[in-house]
């Protein structure tokens, strides 16, 4: 083989390469994107959004949740008077300057394994492990979400989120699935696809969570965005 037929079959081994990385690291940046309010979102963060624009006079219409025309408008003028760059999206530095906080993904720790362990247990205790998985996923999500508080403790403890804390399930004692799932849900196992509710349909008449988009349905829960 001349010289010639060397340097361009190397080249193009080298080029399958480069190609290979590049597609891994677009596959990675799509698996790890957030996931930010922008036109045609719905949801708590939006009315949070909506609601703390409204009190900075930039944006002018109802406090509905759903993210039109109007509340993209008073986004851009936010980030204008904010020197951020000019998208309309409600992005991570967006949020920070309007206040509205996003926590981050807690620890596995051993006291954090046992609370995660205990909501588990007494919301889906009769679920199948995937969920229980999928309950801890929903704790997980809620706590990297803006709509809601910033820890694990805050979130499980929010007033009027889960029955469970208050009816006496919370107390008994935790399965010894729902300590594995907790650990499979605080490395990251989310069977929900980012979903931020759940209900069981045969269990609530509450409209509000039965008006949020379904992501999927496992056992007795339907998944929300």
């Amino acid at each position: 083989m001349n010289s010639f037929f060397k340097i361009a079959l190397v080249s193009l081994i080298f080029a399958f390469f480069l190609a290979g990385v590049n597609q891994r690291f677009i596959m990675n940046s799509k698996e790890h994107a957030e996931v930010y309010s922008a036109y045609g979102s719905r949801g708590r963060e939006v009315e949070a959004i909506q609601q703390t624009l409204k009190d900075y006079g930039l944006f002018f219409g109802e406090v509905t949740g759903y993210y039109g025309t109007q509340t993209e408008a008073a986004v851009r003028r936010f980030q204008q008077h904010r020197s951020l760059p000019v998208t309309g999206i409600a992005d991570a530095a967006t949020l920070r300057l309007l206040n509205i906080s996003i926590g981050t993904a807690p620890e596995a720790t051993e006291a954090n394994i046992q609370l995660l362990a205990r909501i588990i247990s007494a919301e889906a205790r009769d679920e199948s492990y995937t969920g229980q998985v999928a309950v801890g996923a929903v704790i997980m999500n809620r706590v990297q979400h803006p709509s809601f508080p910033d820890s694990l403790a805050g979130v499980i403890y929010q007033s009027g989120e889960f029955t469970a804390v208050h009816n006496g399930q919370f107390d008994k004692p935790i399965s010894q699935t729902a300590y594995a799932a907790a650990r499979d849900a605080l490395a990251g196992w989310d069977p929900t696809g980012g979903a931020i509710y759940y209900f069981n349909p045969r269990k609530t008449s509450n409209a509000f969570v039965w008006s949020r988009p379904v992501i999927t349905t496992i056992g007795n829960h339907r998944f929300c965005a």
